[in-house]
């Protein structure tokens, strides 16, 4: 095509030339002309290939016949289950050997991770202590500093920890309708009223850009199908004669749900609702000790990129699987490195399980474990327990004579403090 132009450009910008001759003119303003005429000629054959291209480019994956057969490169895909299963081992072996505190603590941080992340892929930041204070409640873990939380948060969560707590019952279509009406409790999605606790009965397109300038990513399964289609999905992922591997279902799931898109808004957080439970089936535990919404969050980009290319697939999902197992091979990487962290923590509060330690200092002590960065002060300490200096002064001097605490040895107009270096292999701040 680009030549097509070219002699043609070449063909008007010859003939506006005046210092030529005759000859000249003549003999190149018919060769420019033939070839102009070939080029055109060649292009109706190459514009009837490219279309042909681009239709079957765009031809979805569901528009093929049985498109739910599908198929996979089995070497490729066994070999990232495997990784994934043997990780899975061993964090399990680790976490089995935390006290029940610890283990309440740490599956409370994760699904806390997990609820927030999820929203945050859709572009929705829900608040922490919110979130961490609904799951606290309903999960019966007596925590300190819990606050009220919204009805949005309360709805993500329900849904989140019905997928999670009761993993072993079945998905129903019914089941569905309650998560997403938890969802969008007010029948709006931001200022859009929306079709709640039912499948869409309109079309489906995901689209970015200005007005008038949108461009078109996805389109859904017509909404005529939804119902049937729906209805062949839940029969597979509740069948137990289904033979696969459940981590492997998880995946298949996760993709076989976005490709339908059946809900007018919250299909990704769903998505992950379904992806989280058949999870917890391959570990047969409720307890949630990784967060592969977290994972997806930070790979967000790639997870797009993955199902536009996958969508339109002509039923290989290879592509797909290798991915969300790499980014499940991540999250659980990730864990891994934490749980050493958990363990020392856990190893700190068995030693300590019969000192004297207040709440005030119980919270310090877990920050400095966790998430506490820069130096720890007086200010510091009054400022996180909500308490004076004097009381401050005093919970350190206390935790420096039970040799939890000692006095950085730096000078400067401040005093800092760090975790003493007898406790076992803690980090220092």
């Amino acid at each position: 095509m680009k030549t097509i132009f070219f002699s043609l450009c070449n063909y008007r910008l010859f003939s506006k030339q005046k210092n030529h001759s005759s000859n000249d003119y003549t003999l190149k303003k018919n060769y420019a002309v033939k070839t102009y005429f070939i080029y055109r000629k060649n292009a109706v054959n190459i514009l009837y290939f490219c279309r042909k291209i681009i239709f079957n480019m765009a031809k979805y994956i569901y528009q093929y016949e049985n498109w739910t057969d599908f198929n996979w490169q089995n070497a490729i895909v066994s070999a990232a289950l495997g990784e994934v299963r043997l990780l899975q081992g061993k964090i399990w072996g680790q976490i089995h050997s935390l006290g029940f505190t610890s283990k309440e603590e740490r599956n409370l941080e994760i699904l806390t991770l997990d609820v927030l992340k999820s929203s945050e892929i859709e572009g929705e930041k829900l608040n922490y202590e919110q979130v961490r204070s609904s799951i606290a409640r309903r999960l019966g873990i007596n925590t300190a500093g819990l606050v009220s939380s919204p009805r949005n948060v309360e709805g993500v969560v329900e849904m989140m920890l019905d997928a999670t707590q009761n993993f072993k019952k079945l998905l129903t279509e019914e089941r569905l309708f309650g998560w997403h009406a938890a969802l969008f409790p007010t029948g709006y999605s931001g200022m859009h009223k929306i079709e709640v606790a039912q499948y869409r009965t309109e079309e489906m397109q995901i689209v970015s850009g200005a007005m008038g300038k949108e461009r078109v990513h996805y389109e859904a399964v017509p909404a005529k199908n939804v119902k049937a289609d729906m209805d062949k999905f839940l029969l597979w992922l509740n069948d137990d004669n289904v033979v696969i591997d459940s981590v492997l279902k998880s995946a298949i799931a996760h993709f076989w749900f976005i490709i339908i898109h059946p809900f007018d808004d919250g299909n990704g957080r769903i998505a992950r609702a379904i992806t989280d439970m058949l999870l917890a089936r391959s570990e047969s535990s409720s307890e949630r000790f990784y967060s592969l919404s977290n994972q997806i969050q930070q790979e967000k980009n790639v997870y797009y990129e993955t199902l536009k290319t996958v969508q339109h697939s002509n039923g290989d999902i290879t592509k797909w699987l290798v991915w969300f197992l790499n980014c499940l091979k991540h999250a659980l990487l990730e864990t891994e490195e934490s749980m050493q962290n958990v363990l020392r923590k856990a190893e700190f509060w068995e030693k300590h399980k019969e000192t004297s330690i207040n709440e005030r200092q119980r919270l310090i002590i877990n920050k400095l474990f966790d998430d506490f960065f820069g130096k720890l002060t007086s200010s510091k300490w009054a400022k996180i327990t909500k308490t004076s200096t004097d009381t401050a002064l005093r919970d350190i001097k206390d935790l420096i004579e039970k040799g939890i605490l000692q006095q950085e040895k730096e000078g400067g107009r401040s005093v800092n403090y760090t975790l003493s270096p007898r406790l076992p292999d803690v980090r220092h701040f």
